[in-house]
């Protein structure tokens, strides 16, 4: 891409559903250095882990990994990459991406396109990406996170309900099938401009975002615009539960070319 980037992963040590998540083993490396290492291999000129604690920070040392401690106390990733982005010194006009310290599979391809979809969209203050619902029961998951977007793949909203509700198809209370195009499951990872990012935890949060508990709607109820990249299918899933560690370390001990590009 024409505009270099960094990636900034937030890690935090304390976890209630998996305690010392980002220091979990996997193939015989921290989570977190495995999510750095995948982010590494798309096209951003530096990779940065936002950590909150001394064992983070050490444990990336040990695999070359550069880090930075910061506040244990950020209500957000947000605030948290808002003080990474001080603390190495990135100007306002900068771009950074948000990966998540819990994706040790993630696509570095995703990362850039969703670095480009922000960089191609000027009006833009921050990007994130989507996909396609394939399975009618998600949509109707509040766990799964919807957005629909307009005309140019801007976010008009994200939502944990049915969005957009399909009127006819919905009729009869039962979902057996969806409509065309699909609705979007939203995917979370984001990029910022750097000066928007400084700028986010100042805002005052929103109603919907409170409602909803989806931050990124606090940037849509303050009037700015969120790209958004669809990708053709779901990107691996993240690790949020003892089960999805073993799931993770099954599937890399079955294929260890899972953790390469």
């Amino acid at each position: 891409m024409g505009l270099p980037y960094t990636v900034l992963i937030p890690a935090r040590l304390a976890s209630t559903r998996l305690p010392d998540k980002p220091l979990a083993d996997i193939a015989g490396r921290p989570m977190i250095v495995r999510v750095a290492e995948r982010a590494r291999r798309s096209g951003a000129r530096r990779v940065v882990v936002a950590a909150d604690s001394p064992a983070i920070v050490e444990a990336c040392a040990n695999h070359g990994i550069e880090a930075v401690l910061t506040r244990a106390d950020h209500p957000s990733g947000s605030d948290r990459l808002a003080e990474a982005c001080q603390a190495i010194g990135l100007a306002e006009a900068e771009l950074v991406v948000n990966v998540q310290g819990d994706e040790p599979l993630i696509e570095p391809a995703l990362i850039d396109r969703v670095a480009e979809v922000l960089q191609a969209q000027a009006s833009a203050a921050m990007s994130t990406a989507a996909h396609p619902i394939g399975d009618p029961q998600d949509l109707r998951n509040p766990n799964v996170v919807k957005v629909v977007t307009d005309a140019a793949n801007r976010a008009l909203y994200f939502s944990r309900a049915p969005i957009p509700w399909w009127r006819d198809g919905f009729a009869g209370g039962q979902v057996q099938a969806l409509p065309s195009p699909p609705p979007l499951r939203h995917i979370g990872i984001y990029a910022y401009r750097v000066g928007f990012l400084l700028r986010f935890p100042t805002l005052a949060p929103a109603p919907i975002e409170q409602l909803e508990s989806l931050e990124q709607l606090r940037a849509l109820w303050h009037g700015h615009a969120i790209a958004v990249h669809v990708a053709d299918e779901a990107p691996a899933s993240g690790v949020d539960t003892p089960e999805d560690l073993a799931r993770v370390r099954a599937l890399v001990a079955s294929d260890p070319t899972l953790l390469q590009a």
